[in-house]
C-alpha cells in the first residue's frame, strides 16, 4: 500500500528540469552531440581526445599498455577532469553531496580504466572479455566480497550513466541507419521483440503470479536491449530497485550463456556467418555480448564482416529501437490500468508525461538531429567520413557512460538483497529465452535465410 501511495504523490512539476537524472542525461547527451558536430565541421580532434580509452589497443604485453598510458596521460587527465566537473556539478544540483560523489567517482574512473585495459588485451575476445562485462564482473566481485562503504553509492549513479548513454546511442542512430536494415530485418526484429516480451510478461504474471511491474521490466530486458531496456521500463512503470537489478542479473547471466551457445551450435551446423550473426542479434540480450559472439563466430567461419553486419542490423538497429516503443506502451498501461485497478481512480492524463522516461525523448531528438545533418552525404562519404569522424567520437564517449553504468550496477548489487525475488523470475525469463532462441533460429536460418546469407558478399 505504501508503494501505491508513493506513486500517487504529487509530481515534482517543472523542478524536475534540474532535479531529475532524465533531464540531465538529455542535457549532457545533446551537449556532447552538438560538440561532436562542431568539432566534425571544423576538423577538430577535440572530442576524439576526450573519447580515448585503451579498449581498442589490442596489447600483447604490459609494456605496450604502459607505453599507451605514458604517451597519452595528458589526454586522460583532461578526460577525467571533464567528467568530474560535469558530473560533479550536475549531481550536486540534484542533491548529491560533492565530497561523496568525488570520492566515489575517482574509484569508478580507475576501475573503468582497468575494465578497458582488460578488454583491450589482444586475446580478450577469445574469452569474451568485452569491457562492459569486465566492468560488471569487477563491480559484482567487489560488492559481494569486499564491498565499498554504502555512502559511495552516491557516485555510482546507475540511472544517470545509462540514460546518458542511451541519449548518445540516439546520436549514432540516424534514420538512414534504421532504414538500411531493410524490411526483412525490421520485420524479424519486430516479431522477436513482441513475441519475447509478451512471452516473458505472461509467463511471469499468469504462470508465476509475479508483480506486473517486475514482469514488464524482465520482459523488456529480454526483448530489447537488456540493461537499457530494463532501465527504461523500470522508470516508466515505477518499478522497485530490486526489480531492475533482478532483470539485469537475468540478462547478464543468459547473455554469457548465449556468447558460448550460439557460436558453438552455429559451428556445428556450419551456418553462414550472416545467418549466425542475425541469430545472435535475435537471441543475445546485451549488445556487447552479442558483438563478441558474432565476431568470434565470424572469425571462425572466415567472414567476420558478414556476422557483425547481421548482428548489427538485427540487434543494434532492429531490436534496440523498441526501447522507446515499449517505454511509451508500458507507461500508458501502468497509468491507466494498473494504478486504476489498485487505487480505484484513473490517474490524470498528465501523469503519463510525469511518468514517461524523458531520456527516451532525448534518444529520438538526438537521432533526428543526426538524421538531418547526415542527409546530404552519399553512402560512400557517410561510411568514409561521417562514421569515423562524427559518430566515432560520440560512440567512444557513449562507451565510457556504459562502462560507468555497468560498474555501478555491479558495485551496488548485493546478491543477498536479490534473494527475496526467488526463482520465479528466473523461470519466467528462461521460458522467454527458449522461445526467443528457437524462433530466432527458424526466422534467421529458414524463413529469411536467403537474405542473411547474402551479407558480406
Amino acid at each position: 500500500m505504501a508503494e501505491i501511495e508513493a506513486k500517487k504523490a504529487k509530481p515534482m512539476g517543472w523542478t524536475e528540469l534540474y532535479l531529475k537524472e532524465d533531464w540531465w542525461a538529455i542535457y549532457l547527451g545533446l551537449g556532447i552531440t552538438f560538440l561532436a558536430v562542431i568539432a566534425f565541421m571544423n576538423g577538430s580532434p577535440m572530442l576524439k581526445s576526450l573519447a580515448i580509452n585503451p579498449g581498442g589497443l589490442k596489447w600483447t604485453s604490459l609494456d605496450q599498455l604502459f607505453a599507451h598510458f605514458a604517451n597519452n596521460y595528458h589526454l586522460y587527465a583532461v578526460q577525467f577532469i571533464a567528467w568530474l566537473v560535469i558530473l560533479g556539478i550536475s549531481t550536486r544540483i540534484m542533491g548529491i553531496k560533492t565530497s561523496e560523489f568525488i570520492g566515489a567517482f575517482v574509484i569508478l574512473y580507475l576501475l573503468s580504466m582497468v575494465s578497458f585495459s582488460i578488454g583491450g588485451w589482444a586475446s580478450a575476445g577469445n574469452y569474451m572479455l568485452e569491457p562492459p562485462f569486465v566492468a560488471l564482473l569487477i563491480g559484482l566481485a567487489i560488492a559481494n566480497v569486499v564491498p565499498f562503504p554504502k555512502w559511495m553509492d552516491s557516485g555510482f549513479r546507475v540511472e544517470y550513466y545509462i540514460k546518458t548513454g542511451i541519449v548518445l546511442l540516439g546520436a549514432t542512430f540516424p534514420l538512414r541507419l534504421v532504414l538500411s536494415a531493410g524490411p526483412v530485418a525490421l520485420f524479424e526484429a519486430t516479431v522477436i521483440s513482441l513475441t519475447t516480451c509478451l512471452t516473458i510478461y505472461f509467463a511471469a504474471t499468469k504462470l508465476f503470479g509475479l508483480d506486473k511491474r517486475l514482469a514488464a521490466v524482465i520482459g523488456t530486458g529480454g526483448a530489447v536491449c537488456g540493461v537499457s531496456g530494463s532501465m527504461a521500463i523500470a522508470s516508466a512503470v515505477g518499478a522497485k530497485k530490486e526489480d531492475l537489478y533482478t532483470s539485469v542479473t537475468l540478462v547478464v547471466g543468459w547473455a554469457l550463456v548465449m556468447i558460448l551457445f550460439i557460436p558453438f551450435v552455429s559451428n556445428i551446423l556450419h551456418l553462414h556467418p550472416g545467418i549466425a550473426g542475425a541469430w545472435v542479434g535475435t537471441s543475445e540480450f546485451a549488445d556487447a555480448a552479442g558483438f563478441a559472439a558474432a565476431s568470434s563466430y565470424g572469425r571462425l567461419a572466415g567472414n567476420e564482416d558478414a556476422a557483425i553486419q547481421g548482428f548489427t542490423l538485427m540487434k543494434v538497429i532492429g531490436r534496440d529501437i523498441w526501447i522507446g516503443i515499449w517505454s511509451f506502451v508500458f507507461a500508458l498501461i501502468a497509468c491507466f490500468k494498473w494504478e486504476k485497478e489498485a487505487c480505484g481512480v484513473r490517474p490524470p492524463a498528465m501523469e503519463i508525461w510525469w511518468r514517461f522516461p524523458k531520456f527516451v525523448l532525448g534518444f529520438f531528438v538526438a537521432s533526428l538531429i543526426m538524421t538531418s545533418l547526415v542527409a546530404g552525404y552519399s553512402p560512400a562519404d557517410f561510411k568514409a567520413l561521417v562514421k569515423p569522424g562524427l559518430f566515432g567520437p560520440i560512440a567512444g564517449i557513449r562507451t565510457w557512460a556504459f562502462i560507468f553504468c555497468f560498474l555501478s550496477i555491479g558495485l551496488t548489487t548485493r546478491f543477498k538483497e536479490l534473494k527475496s525475488a526467488g526463482w520465479k523470475p528466473f523461470f519466467a525469463f528462461t521460458i522467454g529465452v527458449a522461445v526467443n532462441v528457437t524462433l530466432g533460429f527458424i526466422l534467421s536460418a529458414y524463413v529469411f535465410g536467403d537474405y542473411w546469407s547474402k551479407l558480406g558478399q
